[in-house]
């Protein structure tokens, strides 16, 4: 039988929140990290903690909004072999939510958008639209992959793979 090699692995989470009555969904207009634009909230896994609860924590902490009955739909990877590193993160999806929105947070501004307006804005975040697909069940896949061409191009060295 053959050995694996443990990797080392970053654990991250984001979570999509439906509003059933307005047919919208909970964005982040995000204007402070290296990935900015349109997405949905989420941050990391903590160290010891289950997934569901790091959901949870990250949307209370982003939107000010308690989220429940989370259902997970899907994921995005990748594996940097210059890092000897992968990195995960994990989608989940719910429209169970209470509390009021906080329209700020640290990551940026947050606030309602169609599907549609998401889809038509110049503002959405390094692939997300990908990821969006994922969340709403279109596109016939639940994983997003990078595979590491491990080039010394940063524009060539990354293509994507859907499964």
């Amino acid at each position: 039988m053959a050995k694996h090699e443990l990797e080392m692995v970053e654990l991250t989470n984001m979570c999509m929140v439906e509003d059933l009555k307005s047919k919208k969904v909970l964005v982040q207009l995000r204007d402070k990290n290296d990935w900015d634009g349109i997405s949905f909230p989420g941050g990391h896994v903590d160290l010891g903690e289950a997934f569901v609860p790091s959901v949870i924590r990250e949307v209370k902490e982003e939107t000010g909004l308690d989220v429940a009955d989370l259902k997970p739909c899907g994921m995005k990877d990748w594996y940097d072999f210059k890092k000897k590193m992968r990195y995960v993160v994990l989608f989940y999806k719910t429209n169970s939510y209470t509390g009021e929105l906080i329209e700020r947070c640290h990551e940026g501004e947050n606030k309602w958008m169609t599907i549609e307006e998401i889809r038509n804005s110049p503002n959405v975040a390094s692939d997300f639209l990908e990821m969006l697909n994922i969340f709403v069940g279109e596109g016939n896949y639940t994983e997003f992959f990078y595979e590491d061409n491990v080039g010394d191009d940063e524009d060539s060295r990354w293509s994507k793979a859907f499964y």
